[in-house]
């Protein structure tokens, strides 16, 4: 991965489209870094949809990545971590989520929106078993 091969990025707000993705009750933009970076990265806004349906990524899961970071612009969530424990996020804190990390969303804002820039861009998101401390409890 070399930053002489990425492409220069400007995106607009005003060009600004909201698609699906991987969470039903969000909405994702999708800011032309894994174009860019021709897939090194991708990042993206995503925000509450106002939609209340559960979905997988409320169960514990991993994504295979080797870099995520979430920064929460607007609202808030808890999510629970393995080894970590609960954690609730909010307007202006940051995640560091270590590669393979079981994880899961307890709850989250309507207003929840936050960026999230992940390598490489094409990660998978796998359900898994709940960590053997959690499972007990």
């Amino acid at each position: 991965m070399t930053a002489t091969a990425w492409d220069f990025v400007h995106n607009l707000a005003k060009d600004a489209t909201w698609t699906p993705g991987l969470r039903e009750i969000f909405e994702y933009r999708d800011l032309g870094i894994k174009d860019g970076t021709h897939g090194d990265f991708v990042a993206h806004l995503i925000r509450h949809n106002g939609k209340k349906t559960k979905d997988e990524v409320q169960q514990w899961h991993v994504h295979d990545c080797t870099f995520q970071l979430v920064y929460v612009l607007n609202g808030w969530a808890t999510f629970e971590y393995e080894g970590q424990g609960q954690r609730t996020i909010r307007k202006g804190d940051a995640i560091l989520q270590v590669p393979g990390i079981k994880h899961r969303e307890i709850a989250c804002s309507e207003d929840f929106e936050v960026l999230e820039i992940v390598s490489p861009a094409n990660f998978a998101t796998r359900i898994v078993e709940a960590p053997k401390a959690e499972a007990a409890e």
